[in-house]
């Protein structure tokens, strides 16, 4: 069985923040093509890579992979709040498959997600519940974080788990390519912060405002050029999808995650979860990409990319 699959960058400032009307504009026609792309392929089940931002996991225990056979969206900056139509059975046969291949990975009958699983399934589906899902979460923020190899190694085991279903799987991998938002950091934080990330889970209405508030805040500062945070890096995020675009993903193994944060930014970890999509895409064998999208968007604080691929089957 053929896979199929589709990575996006995601942010919270679509639709709140938004560049100028041509940058948009762009933006959502590499969106059309995605979605054209998709419904020719018709996805029978989509296994979406995502990570979290303190929303759904918490250093009170902090897996590093974890596979959802349910779900439920936050609902998080005005996104679809409710339950993900998780295919449990899948799921549950997926994470035994990668727990037999030796990756160990955690399994959730009640995980919680925020917008990096529910923005793309949104723009991508028009809704978080038209297809069956399985989300597979990755750490891409709470450190200390495993080798980057291990995102692939978990990629592998996932795609061939899902070549093995008989189903027109639909890959998506949804994070950041380079950028550095105000993402609290453990180490250091205050009291009342630390509390927070360790167990932050269900906040009321007006602490997520608030919280959303500072981020849109401190976005628009970078925008405006009044911040310290990092800056995009358009030339480290062409490199990256030229690696995955290659099928060689194995070349970035050696990578450190120190050459990540000082290149790119502490949440271009984010591109885990693209490693892992492709990673599960040449697992069923050599692919092609069909589609690919870039534009480095200040104001989504988002080095924003988009691609198709499927695999080749002659």
């Amino acid at each position: 069985m053929t896979l199929a699959l589709c990575t996006t960058s995601h942010t919270p400032l679509m639709g709140k923040a938004d560049p100028a009307p041509d940058v948009t504009g762009r933006v959502e026609d590499a969106f059309d093509r995605a979605r054209a792309f998709i419904r020719d392929y018709d996805p029978e089940l989509v296994v979406i890579f995502g990570p979290d931002h303190y929303n759904g996991f918490f250093y009170e225990v902090m897996p590093p992979f974890c596979i959802a056979a349910a779900a439920e969206s936050v609902g998080d900056y005005g996104l679809p709040k409710g339950p993900l139509p998780v295919d449990a059975d899948a799921a549950r046969h997926i994470a035994a498959e990668v727990l037999a291949e030796g990756v160990d990975v955690a399994v959730s009958e009640r995980m919680q997600v925020d917008h990096g699983f529910s923005q793309p399934l949104a723009l991508l589906f028009g809704a978080i519940d038209v297809v069956p899902v399985v989300p597979v979460f990755i750490n891409c923020v709470a450190e200390p974080l495993g080798p980057v190899a291990r995102a692939r190694h978990l990629g592998a085991a996932v795609g061939r788990a899902a070549a093995g279903l008989d189903r027109r799987v639909l890959l998506v991998g949804s994070g950041g390519l380079s950028h550095d938002p105000p993402v609290p950091q453990l180490r250091g934080a205050p009291p009342e912060v630390a509390e927070r990330l360790i167990a932050g889970r269900n906040p009321t209405a007006q602490e997520r405002a608030v919280r959303e508030a500072r981020v849109v805040g401190a976005i628009a500062d970078f925008a405006a050029g009044t911040s310290d945070l990092m800056p995009l890096n358009p030339h480290w995020d062409a490199d990256m999808m030229a690696l995955l675009a290659s099928g060689e993903i194995e070349r970035i193994d050696d990578r450190p995650n120190t050459w990540f944060v000082e290149h790119a930014g502490h949440s271009s970890h984010e591109v885990r979860t693209w490693i892992a999509a492709y990673a599960a895409l040449g697992a069923a064998g050599r692919y092609a990409v069909e589609t690919s999208f870039y534009e480095a968007i200040p104001e989504w604080i988002a080095g924003f990319g988009l691609t198709t691929a499927r695999t080749v089957t002659s």
